[in-house]
């Protein structure tokens, strides 16, 4: 790895995070609430990296010290035996504190999103894929529950049995998109369903978009760009679902993505949804086309969303979970259905680490 590469990036960042700090101090800056909050949200992520590298500019500087009492000869032998320790040292030390600035680096921009949009599907596999997807919805539930994050449901489509045709959750808390940014893709349950009645094995799927939600400053939707629709909700709930029109559709022109949001009775708690729904798509929209155009083999990327990719499966005869992308069996699958992830999330962020530095 090439270290002169490394510190003229981090300088680039001291050098980025002192203009912020000068613009924030500002009077004319100081003005503009949505240009301040802009800013004091770039130099916020920045501080971590600029902290440590600041720590590990002195560590090197003492390491100099340490370097240049060595290479006197006219020193005390004695002071040369305790700067030949300290050197020793002082270049753990640093090597130490460069890793981890590495990994801050490559990391940071997933630890910095404390908000997702999770949407779980069923797929292949009738009433069996509904109740996968709903197992599926209580254990990144219970999960997050761990975690001490916030969940809220924005909207679900149930099935007779009690499984999920789709649920639609937020997720906020510090850490949810690099631990659950992951999780997006095919999913596969291979096991005995409750409709079998000659206790053979089936497979069904169901499918995981994970998607980071943006405050409304990140990302700007024109009004005038969604076309708006507004009807009867339908289904159980009462009078109230089939004589008022609460029912919500969005249509962002542009991009084609439409968002139905109905759980709610007020039709304007159902329209907030849809449009936190569909700043979320949008955003996801966008920034996906920037990263093609960046970088071409970013669908190979671990953790790309793609919801036709077999990313995990889930075999409870065995009680084994596998995960394909990393080459990863673990046999605590009744665990990790009860929201114990931890095993699991760590190989997948340690293996993107990796990956992320051999391309830094």
């Amino acid at each position: 790895m090439d270290t002169s590469a490394i510190h003229a990036k981090l300088d680039q960042i001291e050098q980025r995070f002192r203009y912020l700090q000068e613009q924030i101090a500002d009077p004319a800056v100081a003005a503009n609430a949505s240009r301040l909050v802009e800013l004091s949200k770039e130099q916020g992520k920045l501080q971590p990296i600029v902290t440590k590298y600041q720590r590990y500019k002195q560590i090197l500087g003492s390491l100099d010290q340490a370097r240049q009492i060595l290479e006197d000869e006219g020193s005390d032998k004695e002071l040369q035996v305790l700067a030949r320790q300290e050197v020793e040292t002082l270049q753990e030390q640093a090597k130490a504190s460069l890793d981890d600035i590495l990994n801050s680096l490559v990391m940071a921009d997933d630890d910095a999103v404390g908000s997702i949009i999770m949407e779980i599907r069923a797929g292949t596999g009738g009433e069996e894929a509904a109740l996968f997807a709903r197992d599926l919805y209580n254990m990144y539930v219970r999960y997050a529950e761990r975690r001490g994050w916030k969940v809220e449901q924005l909207d679900f489509s149930p099935t007779d049995l009690g499984g999920f045709r789709e649920v639609i959750l937020s997720i906020k808390g510090q850490g949810v998109w690099s631990d659950l940014g992951f999780e997006g893709g095919g999913h596969r349950v291979q096991r005995v369903p409750v409709t079998e009645s000659q206790g053979r094995i089936h497979t069904s799927a169901a499918t995981v978009a994970v998607l980071p939600e943006p405050d409304q400053l990140d990302i700007h939707i024109d009004p005038d760009d969604v076309i708006e629709s507004v009807s009867r909700a339908g289904g159980p709930g009462g009078q109230n679902v089939n004589k008022v029109s609460s029912a919500i559709r969005l249509e962002h022109v542009p991009t084609g993505i439409t968002v139905n949001m109905r759980d709610e009775r007020s039709q304007h708690k159902n329209r907030e949804k849809a449009w936190r729904v569909l700043r979320s798509r949008v955003f996801e929209y966008y920034a996906s086309q920037k990263r093609r155009e960046r970088d071409q083999l970013r669908r190979h990327m671990i953790g790309s969303g793609d919801r036709s990719e077999k990313i995990r499966t889930y075999n409870f005869s065995q009680n084994r979970v596998t995960d394909h992308r990393i080459g990863l069996s673990l046999y605590s699958l009744d665990k990790i259905m009860t929201g114990e992830l931890d095993e699991l999330v760590a190989a997948l962020k340690d293996y993107e680490r990796r990956r992320r530095l051999q391309q830094l």
